[in-house]
């Protein structure tokens, strides 16, 4: 299946490891053009290596500026970005006795904000140029409250609003925006989203991390792999009528309705 992505320039932060690094390679399999950003530049060429033929950069998000300057560099050398995907940031899960006002400005800082700097400046373009998909990698803690993940999970809310409301302003202007929404997914984050979790149930990361999966309907995290399909489907002209919604993708553990 064309998926009509050969030659697009990709941009996906965080690019580095877990879900986007696979959607990188995703990219790269339809023929697209990758450049990846993630905070550390020993991350980046350690990822540049499993992905010939992409580009990629050091930059934090989570400063406005540097990101205006990120977006600014790749339209400069490669031309307009045609697909985003926001795949950088995750807030750190805390129990409530722990939560902060710091820690609920962190939170927003590293997910909510550092989305929203490569999307502000990348929509205009896009919308300027009559066409473009901006892909948001968000989380499943946005739809429903866990007492070790509400500053993160506000800050997933916050995303999917976000979400919803640019692609409805935009859409006039040519520009999609979408969000997938995974559960627990096998990467490195997981043992360390785990720990909260374990402290407040009193067991072990691996036992609250059994307990987890186990409440999965489909019993098995999800793959990196599996989440960078439904991106890559997202951002293709397969999905061209497809836009302000977020997809939940955590195997059928929160059977809302949209």
């Amino acid at each position: 299946m064309d998926l009509g992505l050969k030659d697009k320039l990709v941009f996906i932060t965080g690019g580095s490891k877990g879900i986007g690094l696979a959607c990188a390679k995703a990219f790269l399999a339809e023929g697209a053009r990758v450049v990846i950003a993630s905070r550390s530049q020993a991350n980046v060429d350690a990822a540049l290596a499993e992905l010939p033929g992409a580009t990629g950069f050091a930059v934090d998000f989570v400063d406005a500026e540097a990101a205006a300057a990120a977006i600014d560099r790749i339209e400069r050398e490669s031309g307009g970005i045609d697909v985003l995907v926001n795949s950088a940031g995750a807030a750190k899960r805390v129990t409530v006795d722990e939560l902060t006002p710091a820690a609920w400005h962190a939170a927003l800082d590293a997910k909510f904000f550092a989305y929203i700097h490569a999307i502000d400046p990348t929509v205009k373009r896009m919308a300027a140029r009559g066409h473009g998909v901006i892909v948001n990698v968000i989380g499943s803690g946005g739809k429903v409250a866990s007492p070790t993940h509400l500053a993160g999970g506000a800050a997933n809310a916050a995303l999917m609003l976000a979400t919803a409301g640019l692609g409805n302003a935009y859409a006039r202007a040519g520009v999609r925006v979408v969000g997938v929404n995974p559960g627990l997914t096998e990467t490195g984050r997981v043992q360390e989203g785990m720990r909260s979790t374990a402290k407040l149930a009193g067991v072990s990361v691996e036992e609250a991390l059994k307990r987890s999966v186990a409440a999965i309907p489909m019993g098995r995290l999800a793959q990196p792999e599996e989440i960078a399909n439904a991106v890559v489907f997202l951002a293709s002209t397969k999905a061209s009528y497809v836009t302000a919604v977020t997809l939940g993708m955590d195997g059928a553990n929160s059977p809302t309705v949209m």
